[in-house]
């Protein structure tokens, strides 16, 4: 079979890079769209619901996985589907001018959501067939950092943005902008991996559909037939149970009058939290942490740990809620403590998944099954949250969230690790 043969790279090259664009739309469709469509008048019911339903792709992708080893190699569907990516949130920059622009922005925004998760898909199988169990725990702190500082940058420095130009331009027009600069990115990322990605693999390894299934068949029964899988698998939905609550409703909250139980924050102001005041908490997390369990090993104390400082932050919500603090320093510090816990917390979740789920013949389609589960236990509270919040109120919603992260704990405590030994020679 003929190989891919570009020169491969330091990690350092294509990491960043290559996380950043996965976490751009995957933040874009969850968060920034939600500030979007709120100020255009969409409910908050609406927004959370569709918001969360078009983000199933990133569930479903373990289904297309195998299909993905049929053509071409898997660098090959990373840029590719980064240059896609562009076209389409330019698309959706055009929606918007459309009388019906929350149903046909929904659709554009959909197929976002297939082609942010084909690339994943391809991105993990990259990470897992380039780097071993030592690199894979070494970089894991620099994904988490990129993917977290895509998410600051949609949330804060593109919503900080189209707050600015709202009230020059109008609502439809700022957003448009936008969407613009969301597709632009994505297009010079694709441009650039499409040079920097390592590319060792064969460049056909499946050559037809029938054997696609039958790929797709035998990944489905090793991977229920791996060792406590049901363990893992309550863990992985589990652990993001309270933030996927809570994430789609703190710009809501943020953005809501003060009337209505939220804080009154302007859409600039809200970029400006994001994008200065999480920026650095996120990147800090991230890094730090990857750092810690390199050197400490996924032991149930350091799980334990990540999960407490992922899900204990959420507290600060709880706070803002009910003391409705007025100074912008005061909110500034709650949305750090939260993105300094969510970008350490979440290292634990992404190892545990390469150490515990992926090892094994079929390393992309496996982890993709857990990162695909993974968000479905995100979807679904996601799904469900404006119907809580409305019902609830504001206050008692984030004192509801914090209650919800009992689960997590308790899946941490009882779920099984696999022992740093016996990954090594699984993936070596």
């Amino acid at each position: 079979m003929r190989q891919d043969k570009s020169t491969t790279l330091h990690p350092i090259y294509w990491i960043p890079t290559t996380w950043f664009a996965m976490g751009l739309p995957f933040v874009a469709l969850s968060g920034a769209s939600s500030i979007m469509y709120k100020n255009m008048g969409v409910s908050d019911t609406q927004i959370a619901f569709w918001t969360s339903l078009i983000m199933l792709p990133w569930t479903l992708k373990p289904l297309w996985g195998p299909f993905l080893e049929m053509y071409k190699t898997k660098k090959f569907f990373v840029y590719m589907t980064q240059v896609f990516t562009g076209v389409l949130f330019g698309l959706v920059g055009l929606t918007l001018q459309l009388d019906h622009f929350f149903s046909f922005s929904i659709a554009v925004l959909t197929i976002i959501a297939i082609s942010g998760a084909t690339h994943d898909t391809a991105a993990d199988g990259v990470y897992l067939n380039e780097l071993n169990a030592k690199l894979q725990a070494k970089y894991v702190g620099w994904q988490g950092a990129f993917y977290n500082i895509a998410k600051v940058f949609s949330g804060g420095a593109l919503v900080y943005l189209a707050g600015q130009l709202e009230g020059e331009i109008g609502i439809r027009n700022a957003w448009m902008i936008v969407m613009f600069v969301y597709g632009a990115i994505m297009l010079i990322l694709g441009l650039y991996n499409m040079r920097v990605l390592p590319s060792s693999q064969s460049v056909v390894q499946t050559s037809s559909l029938k054997e696609g299934f039958h790929t797709l068949k035998d990944v489905i029964i090793t991977f229920f037939q791996k060792k406590n899988i049901w363990y893992s698998l309550c863990f992985i939905v589990l652990y993001r149970f309270a933030e996927g609550q809570a994430i789609k409703i703190i710009p809501l909250f943020f953005k809501a009058s003060r009337a209505d139980g939220g804080l009154g924050l302007s859409t600039s102001e809200i970029g400006l939290l994001y994008g200065v005041f999480g920026s650095i908490a996120f990147v800090l997390g991230s890094i730090v942490a990857g750092y810690y369990v390199a050197k400490r090993g996924l032991t149930r104390k350091t799980l334990l740990i990540l999960c407490a400082v992922f899900n204990l932050p959420f507290a600060a919500y709880a706070f803002l809620a009910i003391a409705m603090p007025t100074n912008l320093y005061t909110i500034g510090a709650a949305v750090v403590t939260e993105y300094f816990g969510y970008g350490f917390g979440f290292v634990g979740l992404i190892l545990f998944m390469m150490q515990n789920i992926a090892p094994g013949p079929y390393k992309m389609a496996h982890y993709a099954f857990g990162s695909g589960l993974m968000n479905l236990g995100f979807m679904i509270p996601s799904m469900i949250s404006g119907l809580l919040s409305d019902y609830l109120g504001y206050k008692e919603f984030f004192i509801w969230v914090l209650i919800a992260t009992i689960p997590a704990f308790v899946v941490t405590w009882l779920v099984p690790l696999q022992k740093p030994e016996e990954e090594i020679l699984a993936t070596e």
